[in-house]
């Protein structure tokens, strides 16, 4: 797997740069990541990344919308505010995790 250096630490990426190794991932990496696809980081979006990270933890996979709506209780609309045109893919990616299965 490649690496890449986020935030001034070495991490391990996918081909498409999605972190590989949940314990590389730490808040401030994950504001970095944020700023890197221009998401500005509010309350509400360390919501659901620490819903995600959490969520991962205990099922192994990344969340999908429909769960980050329904289990942790952030409504798709304001998901779609928060993280605009691909928000699973990018909670994914600032949160460290794998891109959610069904994503292209």
């Amino acid at each position: 797997m490649p690496t890449t250096t986020i935030n001034g630490h070495d991490v391990t990426v996918d081909d498409e740069g999605f972190m590989t190794v949940y314990d590389e991932w730490d808040e401030a990496t994950g504001a970095a990541l944020a700023t890197a696809i221009g998401v500005d980081m509010t309350d509400e979006h360390w919501k659901a990344i620490r819903f995600l990270r959490e969520d991962f933890k205990v099922k192994g996979e990344t969340p999908t919308i429909r769960r980050v709506s329904t289990a942790g209780g952030i409504d798709t609309k304001t998901l779609f505010v928060l993280f605009p045109k691909k928000p699973a893919k990018k909670m994914a990616y600032i949160a460290g995790l794998p891109k959610p299965h069904g994503c292209v």
